[in-house]
């Protein structure tokens, strides 16, 4: 999560012979290289996601065969107002494992999920005067040490003080300046 600030990137990232201190202009680069294709990419993740959520969200019967899943996840895709002509899914159900196996059921959008709240949290951090002990302490005492002892919701609200935003994590892959609005 915090690879990419300067402040902890000054720690570790240093040249082997020299000692030098890796550049702040090669710092941007790389991280225009991570945010390279971003779009595509996070495209591909919400597709995965609508995917897995549809499947879950049909009654047992009639369950679309293996016949007409293309035409089943174009559907789902299209109500979710995705167009896969753009950018073609990942995957499909055929060899979609995470949608029945392995405990990921209905679940896939966990991944971006789970980094809106971290990047939301790196947000809090930065707002709140960056890695400091007492940002540090704060955020064990209400989200680390807490386990799941209270709605991980309710947690996360009252260490972040409000509901999660998209707005860091489209900032983090280079999608959105800082400080733009995000369509609702």
């Amino acid at each position: 999560m915090w690879a990419r600030d300067p402040a902890v990137v000054a720690h570790f990232a240093r040249h082997y012979l020299t000692g030098q201190p890796l550049p702040a202009e090669l710092l941007q680069r790389i991280i225009a290289a991570q945010n390279f294709n971003q779009g595509y990419l996070t495209t591909e993740y919400l597709e995965a996601a609508v995917i897995d959520m549809a499947w879950h969200e049909i009654s047992a019967t009639p369950t679309p065969d293996a016949a007409h899943s293309a035409a089943f996840e174009s559907a789902a895709l299209g109500r979710a107002g995705i167009d896969e002509s753009q950018v073609p899914p990942r995957y499909h159900s055929a060899y979609f494992q995470h949608i029945f196996a392995n405990g990921y059921s209905a679940a896939y959008y966990a991944y971006l999920w789970s980094e809106v709240l971290a990047r939301d949290t790196g947000q809090w951090f930065q707002q709140h005067g960056g890695l400091t002990r007492a940002n540090g302490e704060q955020f064990r005492a209400k989200i680390l040490s807490r386990g799941r002892s209270a709605d991980p919701q309710v947690l996360f609200q009252s260490f972040y003080g409000g509901p999660p935003d998209i707005r860091p994590l489209l900032e983090y892959r280079g999608l959105s300046t800082p400080g733009a609005p995000t369509a609702r």
